[in-house]
Order: C-alpha cells, then sequence, then structure tokens
C-alpha cells in the first residue's frame, strides 16, 4: 500500500522566497490608443469646478477625489455599467478602472451611489456637454453638440 500525501504543494517557497505578483505600473498594461486614455485626457481638460464645489471643505476626504470620480463614472457609463455595485467590483478588477484610479482605492458601491446622486446629478448635463465638445473639437465625432444646457 503507498502513502498518498494529497497537501497541496507550496508554491511561495521558490528562490526569492515570495510569490509572483501583478505589477504595479498599470501604466505598461494598458496600451497607448485604448479609449480609457482619451477619456482621462478629455476629463483632465474638463472644468469640473462645479462638481468640486459640492464637497465640504470641512470633514474627512473623499476616497478618491472628484476628478477621479468622475473619470469612473464616465469609463462606467462608456463599457455600459450602470449598477453601483457593478462598478465597484470593475474598480477591483479591471485594469482600465484600476489604472483610472491612479493608486486610490476602489470606492464602494455606496460611495459610488452618493457621488452619482448627490454630487455628479446636479452637474452631469453640462460635463457631458464638456465632453462632447472637447471630444468635437479632437475630431473624434462629427456631430457638434448644441449649447443649450
Amino acid at each position: 500500500m503507498t502513502n498518498l500525501n494529497l497537501q497541496q504543494k507550496d508554491y511561495t517557497q521558490g528562490r526569492w522566497g515570495f510569490q509572483l505578483f501583478l505589477p504595479m505600473n498599470y501604466e505598461v498594461i494598458v496600451p497607448t490608443d485604448d479609449a480609457v486614455r482619451l477619456l482621462d485626457r478629455i476629463v483632465e481638460g474638463m472644468d469640473i469646478s462645479e462638481l468640486e464645489a459640492a464637497y465640504s471643505k470641512l470633514g474627512r476626504k473623499p476616497v478618491a477625489p472628484p476628478m477621479i470620480m468622475t473619470k469612473i463614472m464616465f469609463y462606467a457609463y462608456m463599457e455600459e455599467r450602470y449598477s453601483s455595485r457593478k462598478i465597484q467590483k470593475s474598480c477591483e478588477r479591471d485594469i482600465n478602472f484600476m489604472w483610472l484610479l491612479a493608486g486610490n482605492p476602489a470606492p464602494s458601491h455606496k460611495t459610488i451611489s452618493e457621488f452619482r446622486r448627490h454630487k455628479l446629478g446636479a452637474v452631469i448635463e453640462k460635463l457631458f456637454y464638456q465632453f462632447v465638445e472637447i471630444l468635437y473639437e479632437l475630431g473624434e465625432v462629427s456631430v457638434r453638440p448644441d449649447r443649450a444646457y
């Protein structure tokens, strides 16, 4: 009779004594021509002062700055992810969302929902207009948006 050793092999005992891990620099992983980079560039050029004014100067700091939360929300909408729970899961697992977070922790679904309802809701129309206007100026869309908002 043979003695079967059913224990799982410990792969952490290599030459270096640690496990293999993903690189922390997402800049290398996200292609230079990916849509997320264009979105990042556009949102960086937008005027989000009205959105920032919705944040109190007192109290604790937000999990992610308003600029990053705006990028997350716009990219989620581009990817047809509307549920706050799906957006949270994307922030935890999707490389493009992690790249947009720029080292900040993934916001909870409650944070995403509160941001959408109380901060973004009041200025979303103006921000989308700015977004489309910049896309037009860059030649990414051919229809100029109307200026009535």
